[in-house]
C-alpha cells in the first residue's frame, strides 16, 4: 500500500512538473509572438531634426545620406515635451537654389505609413547634387488640430555613387526624368527592377508619365559586354506609377543597363539598340556590386 501511494505521488509531481514547464513554455511564445514596436524608424537614418515652433519635425531616410536620384524620405512631428504627434497632414516641395534660377524635382504625396504610431513618408527625387554655391530646400507644410503651420530648411544632397537618374529630351520635345528604384541591394539573380518617369511640366512641376515601355538591355564592359538571359522591359504597375520588371545579374561587378523609352504607341523617344557597331545606349543606368 505504501509503495503505491509513493508512485502516486511521484505520477502527480511529475504531472505538475510537465503542467508548469508547458505554462512557461505558452509564455515565452506569447512574447515572442509579440507584435513589433509601432516607432518604424528601427532600420532609418536620421537626416536632420528642423525646429518650427511649438514643434520639431525629424527627418528620416533609409541611407545617411540623401543623394541625387530617387530617396525614401520620412516625417515625425514631435511636440515640445518631445512626444510624436500622430494626427498630422503633411505635404512637402523640395527647391533647388542655382546661382541663376530655382527649380524644384519630382516628389510623391505624404502619407502615414502602415503599421507604425507616427511616422509618415513618400519620396524625393532630387535631380543634381548641392555644392558651396547652390543648395536644396525642403519646405514641409503641415496641420495639427486644423491649425497650419510652414517650415522650410536646407538639405545636403551628395552626388549617387552610380548613375541612377536619366535626363533627356524626347523625340516629342518633352523634357523627361527617368529615375531607378531598384534594385538597391542588387545580387547575382534575376533581381525586381521598378523605375519612375516624369515629365516636365514647368521648372517647379513634375507628372508622372504613364503607359509606356521602359526597355532594358543589361550588358558587363569588361568582360566583352555580354548580356544575361531573362530580363523583363519596364511597364507600369495597375494601382501605382512605377515601371517593373526583371533586371538579370550573373555575377559580380559593373553593369551597364542601356535604355530605351517607349511611348504608348510603341515608338522610341529616346535611347539606342545595341548592335555590333553600338555598344551602349546613350541613356542607361550603373549597377555595381
Amino acid at each position: 500500500m505504501f509503495i503505491l501511494l509513493q508512485i502516486k505521488k511521484m505520477k502527480i509531481l511529475k504531472f505538475l512538473s510537465v503542467l508548469v514547464l508547458s505554462i512557461l513554455a505558452a509564455s515565452c511564445s506569447k512574447e515572442t509572438a509579440s507584435p513589433a514596436s509601432a516607432d518604424g524608424t528601427e532600420n532609418l537614418s536620421l537626416i536632420k531634426t528642423i525646429s518650427s515652433g511649438n514643434y520639431s519635425i525629424e527627418l528620416f531616410s533609409t541611407s545617411p545620406t540623401l543623394k541625387v536620384g530617387y530617396n525614401k524620405v520620412y516625417l515625425r512631428l514631435k511636440d515640445l515635451s518631445g512626444n510624436a504627434v500622430n494626427n498630422v497632414s503633411f505635404n512637402w516641395q523640395p527647391i533647388m537654389h542655382m546661382t541663376t534660377m530655382q527649380h524644384s524635382a519630382p516628389y510623391s504625396l505624404v502619407t502615414k505609413i502602415a503599421n507604425t504610431d507616427a511616422l509618415y513618408g513618400g519620396y524625393i527625387v532630387f535631380s543634381m547634387a548641392g555644392n558651396s554655391m547652390e543648395y536644396w530646400e525642403l519646405t514641409i507644410n503641415y496641420s495639427v488640430n486644423n491649425v497650419n503651420y510652414s517650415v522650410t530648411d536646407t538639405l545636403n544632397v551628395a552626388a549617387s555613387a552610380s548613375r541612377n537618374l536619366e535626363s533627356f529630351t524626347g523625340t516629342d520635345g518633352v523634357s523627361y526624368l527617368l529615375a531607378l528604384v531598384d534594385p538597391a541591394m542588387p545580387a547575382v539573380a534575376v533581381n525586381d527592377m521598378s523605375a519612375l518617369l516624369f515629365k516636365m511640366d514647368d521648372m517647379m512641376s513634375y507628372s508622372s508619365v504613364s503607359g509606356y515601355t521602359i526597355a532594358i538591355d543589361p550588358r558587363m564592359p569588361s568582360m566583352g559586354n555580354h548580356s544575361s538571359p531573362n530580363n523583363v522591359n519596364l511597364v507600369q504597375s495597375s494601382g501605382d506609377s512605377f515601371y517593373r520588371g526583371k533586371l538579370s545579374l550573373t555575377m559580380t561587378g559593373y553593369w551597364k543597363i542601356s535604355l530605351q523609352v517607349m511611348n504608348t504607341s510603341g515608338s522610341t523617344i529616346q535611347g539606342q539598340p545595341i548592335t555590333e557597331t553600338n555598344e551602349s545606349s546613350n541613356i542607361y543606368f550603373e549597377v555595381e556590386f
